[in-house]
């Protein structure tokens, strides 16, 4: 083929050849872009991180540590206040547990039977089903538990109080099974076919080879999905606000109303506390004491998944 006379090669090249100079910029600022977005977000992170320690500093110049960490009541609002955290740690973990005692059997089996049972058609139905669950405002959850739930489970257990920690947690755990379920069946498939079909020629029954060979490739995945489920029943705030209520007490009783740190600082953010004062800043402290909880089982759930992808590969 000869090049055109009145189009040199190099000319007619050029002519389907993008634009260096342009296609340098254009790539330039797509990059400042998105370094802009990173910073921002790196920014507001620290900005919180920043006002907790800050606020939670003056608190603890008034309240000694081991004072919040080893007082039995927590009052604050009270002529005699006392500020004992362990109270409101214990409610946030009691209803937690309900939940994850819900949430993670049913989200895992959900994830499996999505993965490894149901035909693509029924997974293209059912799967977005399950997520629209995630979808539902928390307040929708909370006003659920303590007008249908609680009732339902009165006729069973007579000495049920109308706010209790156990319908709390028991509607939280159905809140967070999509966020198990949709997570865990991410990672279940997308373990290699390979792996499953190495197991059917050992002789294994599909039972056995999800048990034996597909979780065990997931669980990386599986245990992700696990603790970022258990952060957010922790971090939870309309649900156990309007279910379990805001009567802060030591006691692992399910059945009684209990306050959860979460529900504390609602209820101190309603406007009736005047700011600045030291039950105000209270919200700090146990605002950053709920961070601290979360940051460790993320930290802890980075390690777990690193140390299992050096172990196996």
């Amino acid at each position: 083929m000869t090049a055109d006379p009145l189009f040199p090669e190099s000319t007619a090249a050029d002519l389907f050849r993008p634009n260096r100079g342009a296609a340098k910029w254009s790539e330039l600022a797509v990059k400042s872009i998105f370094t802009l977005f990173a910073l921002i977000s790196v920014a507001t992170t620290i900005g919180i991180v920043l006002t907790l320690i800050f606020e939670a500093v003056e608190f603890f110049q008034d309240v000694p540590i081991w004072r919040f960490l080893t007082d039995t009541a927590w009052t604050p609002l009270f002529a005699n206040p006392q500020f004992g955290i362990i109270v409101l740690i214990s409610a946030t973990f009691l209803t937690s547990a309900i939940a994850i005692a819900v949430a993670l059997p049913i989200g895992l089996l959900s994830a499996i039977c999505l993965s490894e049972y149901a035909s693509p058609k029924v997974r293209s139905w059912l799967k977005p089903s399950l997520e629209i669950l995630a979808g539902v405002p928390t307040v929708v959850f909370g006003y659920f538990a303590l007008l249908l739930v609680t009732p339902f489970l009165q006729k069973f257990i007579p000495g049920l109080q109308g706010f209790n920690a156990l319908s709390g947690g028991l509607v939280l755990g159905v809140s967070i099974i999509p966020l198990v379920a949709s997570l865990s069946e991410d990672a279940i498939y997308a373990v290699p076919r390979s792996l499953r079909e190495g197991a059917y020629a050992l002789g294994s029954t599909k039972r056995e080879a999800i048990v034996g060979v597909v979780l065990p490739a997931a669980l990386s995945g599986i245990t992700a999905s696990f603790i970022l489920a258990i952060s957010r029943a922790v971090g939870e705030t309309m649900i156990v606000t309007i279910a379990a209520g805001q009567n802060p007490r030591l006691t692992l009783n399910p059945f009684v109303p209990i306050e959860t740190m979460t529900a504390y600082i609602v209820q101190v953010s309603l406007g009736d506390t005047p700011a600045g004062s030291l039950a105000y800043k209270t919200i700090f402290a146990v605002g950053m004491t709920l961070f601290l909880i979360t940051l460790v089982l993320n930290i802890f759930s980075f390690w777990f998944v690193r140390r299992f992808r050096e172990k196996y590969e």
